[in-house]
């Protein structure tokens, strides 16, 4: 059995305290609720307690322990090759506001940092966009120009600091790169002390708008609220109308102990596949933590050990000796014109959403703090807005994408029950390992533990009713088709599910099925 390096988890979890705020068990009111306690939703209820309002924040978990804990916590507006296909597909009008709304993010960001005393690691540091082949030396080079026409500070270099050489990289100046927890922990601190309120493990469930606004939370209370902001990674009430138009996708992460000495100094990112992207941070005993991310995969898509192990072969490969401490994994959704959605939700006018921020979320959430405080309290509203606006639908820029949404989840949700399957017994399992198997004329997920026991939960996802799949690294289930997660025991573990899988008797030993998906041995 193979072991992955390192621990299984994030760094920025392991180097911060933990957080206790109280459940909501009762019923409140106030003028905003926030739902969901990450960089968007923290950002959001910050600045809106700044501007006197009050603020109720709910977290189905623990704030800033789900992508925002989990995030490689680069402060940039440097997103990959976004400048060049913005300018193709929105115009340079567009380009121009996206560079602006996610700079101003980024200097904002530093200056909180700084009001607040935050121990956040905050360095400014250059974001680098390389190439290795001379195939993308044109790609990198227009992107470049695009920035540059965008009013980034851009331009084109063979000096990376990489510790291999590069047929072109675009660098960019005045980026950041942090401690994301840390930040948000300070950011929390101060809402409370501000009056805002924060209740975890506290997932909202239903969303009532017949006169003002009240958000249920599962088997607790609700809150009743003029304005409802969702901020949830991927809404979790489908009356906003944007399924359609969200691909979720899951990232790797290695993390490695490297000398100071060998800080290639920056964010880097590259221009290609596989995609690779490098940055560094501080770590105890004067060494720096190198964090490398990559292998982008759909949730549920399987054979995740395999992409651990070639992530981290990649890093041990171009870095000089990394020491590989953890590793983790992050999801983020994909929007159909590449552009995040943040402002008033589509169908009303006091419901709010924030998502799509393609894995940008760290400057995207703060953007989207500031602009979303803009919208709910009837201040100016920034030249942006339209660019970001929920509600807009460029079917010359969108069609494409979002008809390849519908029909990966199409494919599925009807693929995995009607593809062909082999027999298989339930005792076949092997310890550590999941599979989805038909038994009895119902699909069950079972799992067998280390020890042999069996868990066996309803393989429907509470969502849409999509069928899971084993995720074999990370010990969950995972829905293809919209990126919910499970644990073993049927607890959900990420939306947009809010009710977990419903839980069924273990099968017995000698029980034979048609598995749906071969089982996977957990490798970690």
């Amino acid at each position: 059995m193979t072991l992955l390096p390192g621990l299984a988890g994030s760094y920025w979890m392991d180097s911060s305290p933990g957080t206790d705020f109280p459940r909501l068990d009762e019923d409140v009111e106030t003028d905003v609720v926030v739902v969901g306690g990450g960089i968007a939703g923290l950002c959001t209820a910050w600045e809106l307690v700044r501007a006197g309002l009050g603020v109720v924040l709910l977290e189905a978990g623990r704030i800033a322990a789900g992508t925002s804990g989990s995030t490689t916590a680069k402060l940039s507006s440097v997103h990959g090759t976004a400048y060049g296909r913005l300018r193709r597909s929105a115009g340079p009008e567009a380009a121009r506001l996206y560079a602006r709304s996610q700079q101003e993010a980024v200097e904002h960001a530093a200056a909180v940092a700084a009001e607040l005393g935050a121990d956040c690691e905050l360095e400014r540091v250059p974001a680098f966009v390389w190439t290795e082949s001379a195939r993308g030396v044109d790609r990198v080079r227009e992107e470049a120009e695009a920035a540059r026409e965008a009013g980034l500070e851009a331009s084109v270099t063979l000096e990376t600091g990489l510790p291999f050489p590069v047929a072109a990289a675009m660098r960019v100046e005045d980026q950041a790169q942090f401690h994301p927890r840390r930040f948000l922990l300070a950011l929390a601190e101060d809402l409370v002390r501000r009056g805002g309120r924060v209740f975890e493990q506290s997932r909202a469930a239903a969303l009532h708008r017949s006169g003002p606004c009240r958000v249920a939370v599962r088997d607790g209370g609700t809150v009743t609220a003029s304005d409802v902001v969702v901020a949830t990674h991927y809404p979790v009430f489908d009356r906003m109308l944007l399924f359609p138009r969200l691909s979720p996708r899951r990232e790797l992460v290695v993390a490695a102990t490297v000398p100071a000495g060998h800080d290639p100094g920056g964010i880097h990112i590259n221009a290609e596949k596989p995609l690779r992207s490098v940055r560094t941070a501080p770590f105890p005993d004067g060494m720096r933590l190198l964090i490398v991310t990559g292998e982008p995969f759909a949730p549920g898509a399987g054979d995740v050990v395999r992409r651990f192990e070639r992530l981290a072969e990649w890093t041990r490969e171009r870095f000089d000796s990394p020491q590989i401490v953890y590793h983790w994994a992050a999801q983020d959704n994909d929007t159909a014109d590449g552009v995040p959605f943040v402002g008033r939700a589509p169908g009303g006018d006091h419901l709010y959403v924030a998502t799509g921020f393609g894995g940008w979320g760290m400057s995207g959430g703060v953007m989207a703090g500031r602009l979303l405080s803009a919208l709910v309290t009837g201040g100016q509203e920034p030249p942006w807005t339209g660019l970001y606006d929920p509600r807009r639908l460029h079917l010359g820029r969108e069609a494409l994408p979002m008809a390849g949404y519908q029909a990966k989840a199409a494919r599925y949700f009807v693929g995995d029950r009607l593809r062909g399957r082999s027999a298989r017994a339930v005792a076949e399992l092997p310890p550590d390992c999941g599979a989805v198997l038909h038994l009895d004329g119902r699909r069950c997920a079972v799992y067998r533990d280390r020890a042999g026991r069996l868990h066996a939960v309803s393989a429907r996802c509470t969502h849409l009713g999509c069928l899971v799949r084993y995720d074999d690294a990370e010990r969950c289930w995972a829905c293809p088709c919209h990126g919910s997660r499970f644990g073993v025991d049927g607890s959900v573990l990420e939306g947009p599910a809010t009710a977990p899988l419903e839980r069924l008797e273990p099968p017995p030993e000698d029980a034979a099925g048609d598995a749906a998906g071969e089982p996977s041995p957990h490798d970690a």
